[in-house]
Order: C-alpha cells, then structure tokens, then sequence
C-alpha cells in the first residue's frame, strides 16, 4: 500500500487487540493501541488453546515464548455426569500438522502478546466518539483528548463502543448459558482436558501447568446467581470423576451470560470490527482466542496485499466469514446437546462422540 504511513488506532488491549497490535508491527505498521481499563483490572482464568490457534501464534512469531508455558494437551475425554467414559478425541491427530494444543493461565497469553505488540497502551482511554471524515476517522475520549486516523480497529470485545459508535451494530444477544470459570492449584491430578456431561449442564477441568487446573462449568439458563460457589455445588455436587476434589478446593470463580454477536457486516467506511466485537460465540468450541488471533493474522496480510485500505477491508472479511460463522454453528451444534437427555445422548456418543466432536473442527484445520 502506497503513500505515508497510515495512522492506525487499535481499541482494546485484551488478546484480540494485541494481536492485531503484533500482526500490525510484524507488517510494517505501527498502530495506537488503547484500553478503557486500567492494567490491574483482568481477573485471572484458565485458557484452552486448540491446534488453530497454535499455529496463528506461530505465524506472529510468538511460538517460542510461549512454548515454555502452560500444558499441552494431547487428548479430550468426555465422560457422563457419574464420571463414567462417553468418548475421546485424539487432539494429536486431529490437528496434525496444524499446531499443538496448550493450556494455560490466561494472563500468560496476555503477557506474551503484551511484549509482542512492543509494550504500549494507553490504559484508561476509552472512546466516546467515532466520525467518519473522508478517508479517515476521527475519535474523541473520553478525557476530551481526540485523534485522526487512517484505520480504527475496534477490539473492544462483545459490549464494543466502537460497534455502536462507528454504527456497525447493538449490543450482544445472551446465547443461552451461564459459565463459571476457576482456577484450582493443589486439586487431584487431572493429565487431560475432561469434561462430564449432565443434564443441560457440564463441568470442564483441564491442566494449565505447574498443578494447576482450570475449571469451566455451564449450565443452560440467562440469570446469574447471587452466590455463584454456592450454585456450583447444587448444580455438580452429585458429579463423580475429578469433580468433588475440584469443588472442595475451589474458593473463587467468575461467572458470566454468555453472549453472541452476529452482525451484516464488519466495517462501515474506515471502521473495523475483529474477534468478539464481530462475531462473538459462547465458549463451548474454545475458538475465542483461537479466532481473534487468525482475525490478526489475516487483516495484517489484507493490509500488506492491498492497494487500499478498502480492498484490505474487504479482502479480510471475505476470507474471515467462512470460518467464523462454522464457529458459531458448530457452537450452536454441540450446546444444542443440552437440551438432549442423557438416556438418549449419552449411548450416541458413546457409539460415535469422538467422530462428532472431532467433525466440528474439520474447517479450522485447513489453511487460514
């Protein structure tokens, strides 16, 4: 792309707008980075990376810091609410010459990208306006402070203030479960990712490192509860498997609605949308993360390849749409599974889980 170097303003320092930020640098640009949140204000929680995300982590060159952190993970096993066997899947061989699955604490990640987008945000930076001016944008703080830019990517998640500024979209809409997320340090040893499923509920552990685990459990419903320990101890209190040494050892959990953002489209003008602030799923297929940093990874080499900043737009959201939205199907796929008694799910897959859940990624192991 000819001409100065563009002004490029990234909103959000969570994992989507610091990839973006490296991908950004690894491609010649230099882009603003802001944050509305101050440094200190991330809760701690586990993080599951599948293949995919390994390998768009390669292509940002942050393969090797990360290599020493966390846990890889070879297989997922999925068991009955009695911690009885359903079905496995071989995380090796499905993602065989994509990338190696890892989990880890999330604010590891987060370090790691952090240092990779060179280490500055403007923390407490948060948008009030987004005006559209011939090619460009101009945004207004809420400080009273303004910039002009070439490019405004907004990172900014689910509730993003650039997608109602820049007139992309509304709020999210709840899909449908309440998670709850921990981090249990001393619990029983857990080597794979496992989860027990019940009835319109299910409980994930998976080994982060250094005796750690993280815990993820859902249950269908849009309220969250007054004493959310209390509530996972009603709801998973019967669970066998590793389920009755993790409740006892876990004293903090956060707990969330969670949410869908599906939108016509990703840009207006000189306005853009990645990861959640675009396309937003619950949880359930753990490609958060995982589509964020493709998301980076894409829009780096539109940028690179384009003759404009318009046909690098357009350019990226073509290529982003098709993965994105199997994402949010084969989400809406497995959580489907809820609402399917165990008498009946439970056989199936015991007959043909490993086949079905394995299915649901075949897409993301093809090139980006």
């Amino acid at each position: 792309m000819g001409g100065p170097p563009l002004r490029i303003l990234v909103v959000g320092a969570g994992i989507a707008g610091l990839a973006v930020a490296r991908a950004l640098r690894l491609a010649g640009f230099r882009p603003d980075v802001t944050e509305r949140l101050p440094p200190t204000e991330r809760a701690d929680t586990g993080l599951y990376l599948p293949g995919n995300a390994a390998r768009a982590l390669r292509r940002l060159d942050l393969d090797g810091p990360l290599r020493p952190l966390g846990q890889v993970i070879h297989r997922q096993r999925f068991l009955d609410a009695s911690g009885a066997p359903l079905c496995e899947v071989d995380l090796d061989g499905l993602w065989a010459g994509v990338g190696e699955c890892r989990a880890l604490p999330r604010a590891e990640l987060h370090r790691v990208l952090l240092t990779g987008a060179g280490g500055a945000v403007r923390h407490g930076a948060e948008v009030s306006a987004v005006e559209p001016r011939p090619g460009g944008v101009t945004v207004g703080f809420t400080d009273g402070t303004c910039g002009d830019y070439d490019l405004v990517i907004g990172a900014d998640g689910p509730h993003s203030a650039v997608r109602t500024l820049g007139a992309l979209g509304g709020p999210p809409r709840p899909a449908g479960q309440v998670v709850y997320r921990g981090i249990v340090r001393g619990g029983p040893r857990v080597a794979d990712w496992t989860a027990l499923l019940g009835q319109r509920a299910g409980f994930l552990v998976v080994p982060i490192g250094a005796g750690g685990l993280h815990c993820y459990a859902d249950e269908a419903g849009t309220t969250v509860p007054a004493d959310p320990l209390a509530r996972l101890h009603e709801l998973f209190g019967s669970y066998g498997g590793p389920v009755p040494e993790i409740l006892a050892a876990l004293d903090d959990v956060h707990v969330e609605i969670t949410e869908e953002v599906e939108l016509g489209r990703w840009y207006q003008g000189r306005v853009l949308l990645v990861g959640d602030a675009a396309h937003a799923t619950a949880p359930t297929l753990s490609q958060g993360a995982a589509m964020a940093l493709e998301d980076a990874v894409v829009l780096a080499e539109s940028l690179q390849a384009a003759g404009s900043v318009e046909a690098a737009l357009v350019a990226y959201e073509s290529r982003r749409r098709p993965r994105t939205r199997w994402v949010r199907d084969r989400t809406r796929d497995r959580n489907r599974t809820r609402d399917v008694p165990p008498a009946l799910r439970d056989p199936l897959l015991r007959g043909r889980g490993g086949r079905i859940f394995q299915e649901h990624y075949r897409l993301l192991v093809d090139p980006l």
